[in-house]
């Protein structure tokens, strides 16, 4: 089920990687907001997209823009072996390779293992399917992303539960 877009900027901006994306190799994945928002939770719209990608496809992809690929900075929760940012549509992309989360005093590599494809306007995104994003955003830990992945948990659920 795919609920209404938030924005046109929205799909121009999801039209737009998926037509970057033809040219990677590896498997690849929408995650956090955005993909809560192409599981219909749309609530909170998404400010930028994050994609999962292969390490030699980041590589790719920074050729193919033209910007630099660059070493994460390691935040309190992420790490990426390698961060791209691309500006060139409405809405900001982050690439993300090598991505890890600090759990449990260690720095894990996060690589879902569902693949569900979404179609917008003729384009072939990948994000986790439902149950997979729910326990990812549980695992980020910060307070958006446990909200986002209560929405999405009730949202799949019927008769919905009242809060």
């Amino acid at each position: 089920m795919r609920a209404e877009l938030p924005s046109d900027g929205w799909a121009l901006t999801l039209i737009g990687l998926a037509d970057l994306m033809k040219i990677a190799q590896r498997p690849w994945w929408i995650i956090s907001s955005a993909a809560a928002a192409l599981h219909g939770e749309v609530t909170q719209p998404p400010a930028d997209v994050d994609v999962l990608i292969a390490p030699e496809d980041a590589l790719s992809i920074a050729s193919q823009l033209g910007l630099q690929a660059a070493p994460g900075i390691p935040c309190e929760h992420f790490y990426s072996e390698i961060f791209i940012r691309w500006e060139g549509l409405p809405l900001p992309v982050e690439f993300m390779a090598g991505f890890h989360l600090h759990e449990q005093g260690q720095w894990r590599p996060v690589r879902p293992s569902s693949r569900q494809p979404e179609n917008v306007d003729g384009a072939t995104l990948h994000i986790p399917d439902r149950s997979e994003l729910i326990r990812l955003l549980r695992r980020f830990g910060r307070d958006k992303d446990l909200i986002r992945a209560q929405r999405l948990e009730e949202a799949g659920r019927w008769p919905p539960q009242s809060p």
